[in-house]
Order: C-alpha cells, then sequence, then structure tokens
C-alpha cells in the first residue's frame, strides 16, 4: 500500500472509525472510504479482524501497537 493507505491501515487495526479517521489524516470522509475500498481490493480482506492479522503479518503494525503483549 502507499503511504497513506499504511497510516490509514495503522489507524483501521487500532480501532479507529472512519470519521476518526478521517480527522487524525486530515483527508475527507469519503477519501477514507476510498483507500479501505482499495486496500479491501488489493488485499481481498474486508474485515477489520483480517485486515489487522494481515497488518501484523505484512509488518505494517507491530503487536505492541494494536495491545498485544
Amino acid at each position: 500500500p502507499t503511504r497513506r493507505s499504511s497510516d490509514l491501515l495503522r489507524l483501521v487495526v487500532s480501532g479507529a472509525i472512519n470519521k476518526e479517521i478521517a480527522e487524525r489524516l486530515s483527508i475527507s470522509f469519503n477519501t477514507v472510504l476510498t483507500h479501505r475500498k482499495n486496500i479491501s481490493a488489493k488485499t481481498g480482506i474486508k474485515t477489520v479482524s483480517g485486515l489487522t492479522f494481515y497488518a501484523l503479518l505484512n509488518g505494517y503494525v507491530s503487536p505492541a501497537e494494536i495491545g498485544m503483549p
């Protein structure tokens, strides 16, 4: 993913909702939806739990970042 998509992915797996993601990244709500759609299309993963597993396996987040020991 692009840097922006990676930032968004980190926020998604941390539990942030779309509105919160838009505010944190200073992008529109619709842009958040577009990024999420693109991430799902590229990975084939639609659930937050699936994206969390994907992000952990591919080094986008560390276990500590999502509250794992």
